[in-house]
């Protein structure tokens, strides 16, 4: 009779086999995740998220919300034009635009270097009085309140807060002050402030200011 020791040697070397077999294969597979982690998938566009909050970094007032967050008349593109093509884009400054063009200061203002301007929202020139705006219909005048309105140098925030009284293109002074979390000039609060165009830093204020007469 003969006996099963042939085919059970057979049977415990293909198993044997088997698990060299599976051995192998698993070493391969963890030689070849062993490397270091892959990097995260970095976003398709990293500056779509950083570019807005740049431009409005360390502006002040509580109106900054009104103010397009991009394109035509946002911080950022107001970065690129000086000052009154840039207020003539501001949905909050239009009307200053159109006034400093009546006064035939628009190219005076867009070619000077380093200044600052104090610019009434559109609201503060409806809210004239009559004797007010008779007044700023002589062409003369009106470039003489607007002259007030602008200041020379990049004034900042911390300025304001300071005191100090800033001599303006017209030739009078102006009294900058902060009161609580609010910034002002004379009697004017500054509803959003240290903007930046490509020639002068702006803060819109909610009244028009009028110089000694």
């Amino acid at each position: 009779m003969r006996t099963p020791t042939t085919n059970t040697t057979s049977r415990t070397g293909v198993l044997a086999m088997a698990a060299t077999a599976a051995a192998l294969a698993l070493t391969a597979a963890a030689c070849g995740s062993s490397g270091t982690p892959a990097a995260p998938a970095k976003s398709a566009h990293p500056s779509a998220s950083m570019t807005e909050p740049a431009a409005t970094a360390g502006t002040v007032g509580t109106d900054c919300g009104m103010i397009p967050a991009a394109g035509m008349g946002s911080t950022h593109a107001m970065m690129t034009d000086p000052v009154v093509t840039a207020a003539s884009h501001n949905p909050l400054i239009t009307t200053l635009a159109a006034e400093v063009a009546k006064a035939g200061l628009t190219s005076t203002l867009d070619s000077m270097a380093s200044i600052t301007v104090f610019a009434p929202d559109n609201a503060a020139f409806k809210n004239l009085t009559a004797h007010d705006m008779t007044m700023m219909s002589s062409t003369a005048e009106l470039a003489k309140v607007l002259k007030y309105h602008v200041v020379a140098g990049h004034i900042t925030p911390a300025q304001i807060a300071s005191g100090k009284a800033l001599t303006t293109l017209e030739g009078g002074t102006l009294k900058p002050s902060k009161m609580g979390a609010v910034y002002e000039v004379n009697n004017a609060a500054v509803t959003c402030g240290n903007l930046h165009t490509a020639n002068a830093t702006v803060y819109i204020i909610n009244k028009v200011l009028m110089p000694m007469h």
